[in-house]
């Protein structure tokens, strides 16, 4: 009999609006051009984690289907095929007011075992959890051991970087109980002054390593102007090979560790060297 694949779980953690989506998306893009087989599972109540993997067509979120259907599903009601094969689902989230979001991932993920998504034939299966909450339901890939590997995507600004050494607490946290390993922090940059230094610095600090730096370029927009990623929108531009290198770092990578994250004081020492903190002090000067 042939070896059963290993599946690599891998939840994408970041602060809100940090480009995470959109690094998800253009990385899962990049290994399903590779040849792997991928999966990507949206936990934010946005439901956006697919959108450019579908060509931006609306995709019926978990919850939805379910309130409609009064719990009786069928896989291909939930899971739409995106880019090269990738299989997209997005959990979604209550109604407005109503209930908690991140019971939404419990739901998903559970419902997507018992229909038998996760197939053998599987390389990745991407969560990309909505901002930097690592708690309750938002947890869940981390809590119950489903994601084994965590990436948080960072830039060089100052609440990026307060919030990923939050996660990284709640790495920490989970790390003994269920295994679950940091493996490295993907800066999505923002063209701020020294900022490839200070994420090596910063990911130093926490034991990890800087897997990658992507540039910002402006094709990135344009491509999502087009519901497309880079890779499909534009695959001979010079970002596009950038998310291929990531998607290949990602593959290859086997650094894995249970991060230290830092105190408040030694966070805002890093920050004070780079300048951050003088340069919000001074926006606020009078």
């Amino acid at each position: 009999m042939p070896e059963k694949k290993h599946l690599r779980q891998i939840a994408i953690y970041g602060k809100g609006g940090i480009g995470k989506s959109t690094t998800t998306q253009n990385l899962t893009a990049g290994l399903a051009e590779s040849g792997k087989k991928v999966m990507v599972v949206g936990c934010d109540p946005k439901a956006d984690s697919t959108r450019l993997l579908i060509g931006g067509l609306a995709q019926r979120t978990v919850l939805d289907t379910l309130r409609e259907s009064g719990g009786s599903i069928e896989l291909s009601s939930i899971m739409r095929e995106g880019y090269l094969g990738t299989k997209c689902v997005e959990s979604g989230g209550p109604e407005p007011g109503v209930g908690c979001a991140g019971r939404g991932i419990i739901t998903s993920i559970g419902l997507l075992e018992r229909l038998g998504a996760y197939t053998d034939d599987l390389d990745y299966v991407f969560y990309d959890v909505l901002g930097d909450v690592v708690c309750g339901g938002f947890a869940m890939p981390i809590r119950e051991g489903k994601a084994k590997e965590i990436y948080i995507v960072a830039s060089g600004e100052m609440m990026a970087l307060y919030a990923a050494n939050n996660i990284a607490k709640g790495i920490q946290k989970f790390a003994l109980k269920g295994g679950v390993r940091l493996g490295g922090i993907i800066c999505n940059s923002r063209n701020v002054d020294r900022e490839g230094e200070l994420l090596r610095a910063f990911s130093a600090e926490l034991g990890t390593q800087l897997i990658y730096f992507v540039p910002r370029d402006n094709v990135v927009q344009r491509a999502e102007i087009n519901r497309k990623t880079v890779i499909q929108y534009s695959p001979e531009s010079h970002q596009a090979q950038e998310y291929r290198d990531l998607a290949k770092a990602i593959d290859e990578n086997t650094m894995f560790t249970i991060p230290k994250p830092m105190t408040q004081e030694r966070l805002e020492e890093i920050l004070l060297e780079y300048g951050l903190i003088e340069a919000v002090e001074d926006n606020y000067s009078i």
